[in-house]
């Protein structure tokens, strides 16, 4: 099992992986189910079902040399390490890793209020998309806006924290473009869409930059959903599939 996420707090879980077989190959069945317990040996304690998810978009050659991804969602009871068993359908062996789940997340938690960063915009570096993205070509629709003006404006907005350039995880993907594909379906219902990228001056040998240290944010990618009172409604770790993210758009923040 490669894990695509790691932040966890004890609650309500997302995490996401890859089964990958003895040659090194993703597997891919279009659900896995999956056992939580918390050993090798002892009996499992929960029992869910792990969904196939699209990495990217169509025709997208950006990112992530996996395709595809499994989804789950537990609820973890008390922190500590967690075995995962993942069985993908119609397959006899399975996939083992593990869950090391802490009290408090370290990024921020859902229902926490959204940090108000002074994120950088096209107007406020006079159009220097090198300073801002490095998404070739320029992510422009999602580099319009900042969380600070967003936040004191009560508009809701997705905030996407990524480096296309530079994203190096087997399932991190090319989380941008999704955001834009999601952007476009939901261009009418006035929900904000921000990118920020990771690394100071976009140059990974400088290391993080002040936005994503401000967020806490131990790993990218990252995306947060956040409403009109200015809380976290949903976030994301690592890839996430279009249809995976307007569907949380639209529970969480179109017409609230």
């Amino acid at each position: 099992m490669v894990m695509g996420t790691s932040d966890y707090a004890t609650g309500d879980v997302r995490f996401s992986f890859l089964v990958v077989d003895h040659r090194g190959r993703p597997v891919y069945r279009p659900r896995a189910t999956v056992w939580l317990a918390r050993s090798r040996t002892d009996a499992p304690v929960q029992q869910t079902t792990a969904r196939l998810e699209a990495v990217g978009v169509p025709g997208s050659a950006e990112g992530s040399d996996a395709t595809h991804i499994y989804v789950a969602r537990a609820r973890v009871p008390r922190p500590g390490t967690w075995w995962v068993l993942a069985r993908p359908a119609g397959m006899k062996i399975g996939a083992v890793g593990n869950l090391e789940v802490r009290e408090r997340s370290f990024s921020p938690a859902v229902g926490a209020r959204a940090y108000p960063s002074r994120t950088p915009t096209i107007a406020s570096t006079g159009a220097n998309f090198a300073a801002l993205t490095t998404r070739v070509p320029p992510d422009r629709s999602l580099l319009e806006y900042s969380v600070a003006d967003s936040l004191r404006a009560h508009v809701p907005f997705v905030l996407v924290f990524a480096t296309p350039k530079f994203c190096a995880s087997r399932t991190c993907g090319p989380i941008v473009d999704v955001t834009m594909s999601v952007q476009k379906r939901e261009a009418a219902r006035g929900v904000r869409f921000i990118h920020v990228e990771i690394y100071k001056d976009n140059a990974i040998l400088k290391g993080r930059n002040r936005w994503v240290t401000e967020w806490r944010l131990p790993t990218e990618p990252w995306i947060f959903l956040v409403a009109r009172d200015g809380r976290i409604k949903a976030k994301f770790e690592g890839s996430v599939s279009i249809d995976e993210l307007d569907a949380a758009v639209r529970a969480t923040l179109v017409g609230k």
